[in-house]
């Protein structure tokens, strides 16, 4: 069976529904929200609250993308997908560098400890403390991915251990990877690094791309085979103008069932229930309509259905041998 995993647990990709593929549902009071408070998002019932008005318009399952230690709060995030009946999938893995201090035990643990961290989140469960405290206690609540980040400059050999534990994960486990990318900056190279490393490119999306604006470079990490992710629609502002909208004009008729969407809605002042906009519905009240006037209505079903569920599935055993 085609499964994917849930913060609640496994289900059938055929369960999955209209999905976001890049948000962050919770970032708990941590190291990256003391330096910026407008990433705190730790109140459970609004975030229900806003879950619960993507539930009623369609929406079925978000990926959260804070992992390991930087914001993540698997206790929040059970409670959240009870409440609003939305199906969350919960990484694990290591974020930018920023979001951690500088003596954190990203910078110590062997390339044999991330990853054997990495994979009893997948297989064991989520510690209740996040790793931030001097015991472990595992919940029953199990990753369903594994994330890592690159900022602006090449990668530096600490990156280069961080892609090798995640892709060691991958192979181990059969979880799927997705990535960060500094407004698509080094996103042909993680996708050139994860195939000489043996990843499954299918199972890998790399997010932001859109932030790079040129079609030509877009066109060159889809030919590799990798899943991108959008998520800057609402973020053009006038008289610049939308490359998320431009770059889906031009690249959905050749690469309809590699991209993906969501809203890396980060800050609270994004989410309607804590008083900002454009709220996580943007998507589903704007896309379908943007796509119905370009007659490329065929489209949606592949960015929020058909991509997803074969992304986030978790890989066949067969290729992982």
């Amino acid at each position: 069976m085609d499964f994917f995993r849930t913060v609640l647990g496994d289900l059938p990709t055929s369960k999955m529904g209209f999905t976001y593929s890049h948000e962050h549902i919770v970032i708990e009071d941590s190291y990256i929200t003391a330096a910026n408070p407008k990433f705190l998002l730790n109140n459970t019932a609004l975030i229900s609250k806003e879950l619960q008005a993507f539930y009623t318009a369609g929406g079925r399952t978000v990926v959260d993308t804070m992992p390991s230690n930087c914001g993540r709060n698997v206790l929040k995030l059970a409670d959240v997908s009870r409440a609003s009946k939305v199906q969350i999938i919960v990484p694990t893995g290591i974020h930018l560098e920023v979001y951690y201090p500088e003596n954190h035990w990203r910078y110590t643990y062997s390339e044999d400890e991330l990853t054997r961290l990495f994979i009893a989140d997948i297989e064991e469960g989520i510690d209740e403390f996040d790793y931030s405290g001097p015991f472990v206690k595992r919940t029953k609540h199990k990753a369903g991915l594994i994330k890592l980040a690159t900022g602006d400059e090449i990668f530096t050999k600490h990156q280069e251990k961080i892609f090798n534990a995640v892709v060691n994960a991958h192979l181990e486990t059969g979880a799927p990877i997705l990535t960060h990318t500094n407004f698509g900056r080094q996103a042909l190279e993680q996708a050139l690094l994860f195939k000489k490393l043996g990843a499954n490119v299918e199972h890998i999306v790399l997010s932001h791309v859109d932030r790079a604006k040129e079609v030509g470079y877009n066109r060159a990490v889809l030919d590799t085979g990798v899943k991108v992710e959008y998520d800057s629609a609402f973020r053009w502002k006038n008289p610049e103008p939308n490359y998320t909208l431009n770059l889906l004009k031009e690249l959905l008729p050749e690469y309809h069932k590699q991209i993906t969407m969501g809203m890396d809605m980060a800050k609270n002042s994004y989410w309607k229930s804590y008083g900002g906009s454009p709220g996580l519905n943007f998507l589903i009240e704007t896309i379908p309509a943007f796509l119905k006037k370009n007659n490329m209505e065929e489209y949606l079903d592949f960015i929020f259905h058909k991509n997803p569920r074969s992304l986030f599935a978790f890989m066949d055993r067969t290729y992982r041998k």
